[in-house]
């Protein structure tokens, strides 16, 4: 598998809530770095607190929340995911779309870090 068909399968994963297809794409003690000032935004440290601290908290939160993919690079070891967030925040009801990139460096044929890059005044907009 191709390291930019490794990176569909874990979006795949995550819009279907697969978390053990997440699971397998992902090194056990992966490291995912949140961009400062996103709305929980902190770095996680293996699977589990990424499923619990990122995918789980924004269900939690948000009526609705996705990244589309609009391209995908490869750039050898890594991966660059360009795309946007889009959401409607649950009390507020406040919908946006922001711009961000996602890179992910695989090793040994799993995700061992993704770094997260967007625009989170919007996204602090729509929570009020």
């Amino acid at each position: 598998m191709s390291n930019v068909e490794l990176i569909e399968r874990l979006y795949r994963a995550v819009r279907e809530k697969d978390y053990e297809s997440f699971r397998s794409v992902c090194a056990p003690d992966i490291e995912w770095i949140q961009n400062e000032g996103f709305p929980n935004g902190k770095s996680h440290r293996g699977v589990q607190a990424v499923v619990t601290g990122v995918f789980e908290a924004f269900g939690a939160e948000w009526s609705t929340w996705r990244f589309a993919v609009e391209e995908v690079l490869d750039a050898s070891r890594s991966v660059i995911v360009l795309g946007r967030y889009e959401g409607v925040h649950r009390k507020t009801g406040r919908s946006f779309t922001s711009a961000a990139a996602h890179v992910y460096d695989i090793e040994g044929g799993r995700v061992r870090r993704f770094r997260q890059f967007a625009d989170t005044r919007v996204i602090w907009d729509a929570i009020g």
